[in-house]
């Protein structure tokens, strides 16, 4: 049945173009050293990963990946049909780009064969046709076969057993033979024109579900002043596909794609990336594009639902920034509250600098950055964690820790006057605690909508941008700080 099918569809094509590129005499060229017998279609050949010479591969933290391989192929002079197996199951046909190596090779044609083996599947094929089913008789102690004609699968196979239609009928099914139109993997097919019987075949797709990401696990000091950064890579593969001894390519950046709207794509969390001691760098990374490339300095082995972890990057002795920070709301301002918030716990925040002079400086892909400080009998333990964004070298980089224990703040209205119909002037009060038994550094930052203007301030602010001022002020250790400022405000 597949042979005769092949034979129809290359007969349409080979009609086509041997129309397009007959010559005056009606006779179809024939290329330089080719081989005047033409090779039935019905002539398969096969190539499995075994025939592989190299792969490569660039993954994409979007959840795909672009898959490069060479192989070499036993063929034959003339038109034939190639089975290239071993592909992503998750593969897009649309993306599939050949190319021999020394040239000699046209593609007629191009399929993919996704119709997969399965007892659902093989019911399916085999509606309208006569199969087996064994029954086991308790009696006899033997299994006894019944000729049953399938005729529905859906909801579970109805059969017709002699003169009976039945349903839900117990026992064990035998199939004569697998269609020709099942596989047991997905494949690539091609119909190929050669004029030799060897090439070097490099083949190249785009796959989803190959993925990465990042995740990063900081040691800080027992001052929290400096840090210790080790970077992972966590590679999923659940494209369909195993790579051996793959070269490996990472792609940190927004790659623009068009994706169609489909369901069911499972996507799943990988597991965080663990800390190692003996930790190495083993990716050198480079500017690729608008994005950044990251290589892997080794060959290695992807496995179909595996995932792998390889060391990313590592820094030493990083500068830190601890910050405590007490967040106002710009809509404070547009109407009479009083107390506004009480015992209103500070975040903590830790600040570095993504710099070669601060022993790092090279870009970090986005990710989660997981803290870790020893306690006092030296065992490390976990404070916190963030994630953060693609970030350039000689960027800034913010964790939020979480918030202070010992820190609390309150933020009243002292007065709220209205000038017109959108504008107000309003005083307020705002009173950090420290409970410490160490003097504390705390920024209050104050975003305010609309036009504002400060009338009066106990403490000198700095004005960050056209909507938001910020105090810096020390509190000292079980005292507290009061801030009172007056301002006016127009917002329409």
């Amino acid at each position: 049945m597949l042979a005769n099918y092949r034979n129809a569809i290359l007969g349409t094509v080979l009609g086509l173009v041997g129309a397009a590129v007959a010559s005056p005499n009606g006779e179809p060229p024939r290329p330089d050293n080719r081989d005047s017998t033409i090779v039935p279609v019905d002539s398969v050949f096969q190539s499995t990963a075994d025939d592989r010479q190299s792969v490569s591969i660039t993954i994409y933290n979007q959840n795909f990946g672009l898959v490069r391989e060479v192989r070499d192929i036993t063929f034959t002079r003339g038109i034939a049909s190639l089975e290239f197996r071993d592909v992503a199951q998750n593969v897009q046909p649309e993306t599939v780009h050949i190319r021999p190596l020394r040239g000699g090779l046209r593609v007629l044609e191009q399929n993919y064969q996704y119709d997969l083996l399965n007892p659902q599947k093989l019911l399916e094929k085999y509606v309208g046709r006569t199969v087996t089913v064994y029954r086991y008789n308790s009696e006899s102690g033997e299994d006894e076969p019944y000729q049953a004609e399938v005729l529905s699968v859906n909801g579970g196979p109805t059969l017709k057993i002699g003169d009976e239609i039945t349903f839900n009928f117990p026992g064990r099914f035998s199939f004569p033979e697998i269609p020709d139109n099942l596989i047991a993997k997905p494949t690539l097919m091609w119909t190929l024109d050669s004029d030799r019987p060897q090439h070097e075949l490099e083949v190249s797709y785009l796959t989803n579900n190959l993925n990465w990401k990042s995740d990063y696990v900081f040691v800080i000091n027992e001052d929290d002043t400096r840090g210790d950064i080790t970077g992972w890579v966590t590679l999923t593969n659940q494209s369909g596909a195993t790579y051996d001894n793959a070269r490996l390519k990472l792609v940190a950046g927004d790659v623009q794609r068009i994706t169609p709207n489909v369901g069911g794509q499972m996507r799943r969390e990988a597991q965080r990336a663990m800390m190692a001691a003996d930790a190495v760098s083993q990716f050198s990374e480079e500017s690729f594009f608008e994005y950044h490339l990251y290589t892997l300095d080794r060959p290695t082995t992807l496995r179909q639902n595996e995932q792998k972890q390889v060391t990313l990057l590592e820094g030493n002795g990083i500068g830190i920034d601890k910050k405590m920070i007490f967040y106002g709301a710009a809509y404070y301002y547009r109407g009479s509250y009083g107390e506004v918030v009480s015992n209103q716990k500070v975040g903590v925040f830790l600040d570095f600098q993504n710099s070669e002079q601060n022993r790092l400086g090279m870009p970090l892909p986005k990710g989660i950055v997981r803290v870790y400080k020893a306690d006092g009998s030296g065992a490390q333990q976990f404070i916190g964690e963030d994630r953060i964004d693609h970030t350039p070298r000689n960027e800034r980089v913010r964790i939020k820790m979480g918030e202070a224990f010992d820190v609390v703040g309150d933020r009243r209205q002292m007065e709220y006057t209205v000038i017109s119909g959108c504008v107000s002037e309003s005083a307020w009060e705002v009173t950090l605690r420290n409970h410490k038994d160490a003097d504390a550094e705390v920024e209050i930052i104050e975003p305010i909508g609309g036009d504002w203007a400060m009338l009066s301030s106990s403490h000198a602010y700095e004005k960050l941008d056209a909507h938001t001022f910020k105090y810096t002020v020390d509190v000292p250790e079980d005292g507290e700080t009061k801030v009172n400022y007056r301002v006016r405000v127009r917002w329409c």
